[in-house]
């Protein structure tokens, strides 16, 4: 008896998430994974501890509290809203429900694997849209389209190259989807954004019918362990997602902290304050050591190290682990000079510059 999975299982590079032990290290700053340097607030964790007294009975199935209380915060409608375990888990859902074997699914270069390990996993065709100067370009993407396009997923911003695309190319490139194409923001990081032209897709999602936005409580919320993302879906794919999708694939405990968390604006202020202040710092900082590091508008940077013995990433990557300067490799994004730095404490980012900066001394 022989075992195989569909189509496309097999063409998949498992995920492998961010590096948290750095060997032989007196002390180590994780600065790999984006999360928030000060984890979820004090108000998220008294409501997640005072759900002890449920944990033995069932949630109610549609997340519900949640989902009334995010529609409440930015003036949404309930029903068109489906909660997650994480965005990943709805990003994939999608592929699921409108992803035939052999049909198109797009991304641009050197973003989340995720896009391509979904459509892999239901067959489909991942097309990867050339990214010049690590940027979406919505004409390259256009130019892409085909009649087999069902999604198009666009991080934005993207991770790990800290930029985005406006809202007017946005809707660019929404004006040209094929029929039948759905177009899915994934704004995990919408919320450090402060542009003038910048939409994290609620207006965009409000006014079409294949359009969804999909967001997270692991980034400005702090709440990465509990995995609790959303979507805002046109109430048809809201339908569908909702007959896929695992019952009860919100626990309690997670519903409960993620609404203390949303509510807790002050928390949040203080997260966007304190990202703001060092990620500029941070750029001048590693700038003045002597690297390229591109602009950003997230809680991380990119930063480029010349393809020479004795300077490249992987050299880098070294020498900062024996300093105990954990940075994400880039590598699997299609970036192998790179290292991407998350924004930490003023600890963490005060040892991320000295480390570089040694590194960049070293002969």
């Amino acid at each position: 008896m022989t075992l195989t999975p569909k189509s496309g299982v097999l063409d998949i590079e498992a995920y492998v998430p961010g590096r948290s032990q750095a060997a032989g290290a007196a002390k180590t700053f994780k600065l790999s994974s984006n999360e928030s340097p000060f984890g979820p607030s004090a108000e998220a964790i008294k409501a997640y501890r005072g759900a002890e007294a449920v944990l033995g009975i069932y949630p109610e199935g549609t997340a519900r509290i949640l989902r009334e209380a995010i529609a409440a915060h930015f003036g949404l409608a309930a029903d068109r809203i489906v909660c997650g375990n994480g965005s990943d888990e709805i990003l994939t859902l999608l592929a699921n429900c409108y992803l035939r074997q052999g049909e198109e699914a797009l991304f641009a270069a050197h973003s989340f694997s995720l896009y391509k390990i979904a459509t892999l996993a239901n067959s489909g065709i991942p097309v990867e849209i050339p990214a010049p100067e690590l940027r979406f370009d919505v004409d390259i993407a256009v130019a892409k389209l085909t009649p087999k396009t069902r999604l198009v997923y666009i991080a934005n911003p993207n991770n790990p190259t800290a930029n985005y695309v406006s809202a007017a190319e946005l809707r660019r490139l929404h004006q040209a989807l094929p029929d039948g194409c759905i177009l899915v923001i994934d704004a995990a990081y919408s919320e450090y954004v402060r542009r003038n032209d910048f939409e994290a897709g609620i207006e965009l999602v409000s006014g079409s019918q294949n359009v969804v936005m999909t967001r997270t409580f692991s980034k400005i919320y702090g709440l990465a362990g509990i995995r609790v993302g959303w979507a805002y879906c046109p109430k048809a794919v809201a339908d569908a997602l909702n007959r896929v999708r695992a019952p009860f694939n919100v626990n309690i405990a997670a519903q409960k902290a993620a609404v203390a968390a949303l509510a807790d604006r002050a928390h949040v202020e203080m997260s966007l304050r304190h990202n703001e202040i060092w990620r500029a710092r941070l750029i001048d900082e590693i700038r003045a050591a002597g690297y390229r590091v591109d602009d950003s508008v997230a809680n991380f940077v990119l930063i480029h190290f010349p393809d020479q013995p004795g300077r490249t990433s992987l050299d880098a990557d070294r020498f900062l682990m024996s300093r105990g300067i954990i940075m994400r490799g880039c590598g699997s994004y299609g970036l192998p000079q790179c290292l991407r730095l998350t924004v930490g404490s003023e600890t963490a980012n005060l040892a991320a510059i000295a480390a570089l900066r040694d590194f960049a001394a070293v002969k």
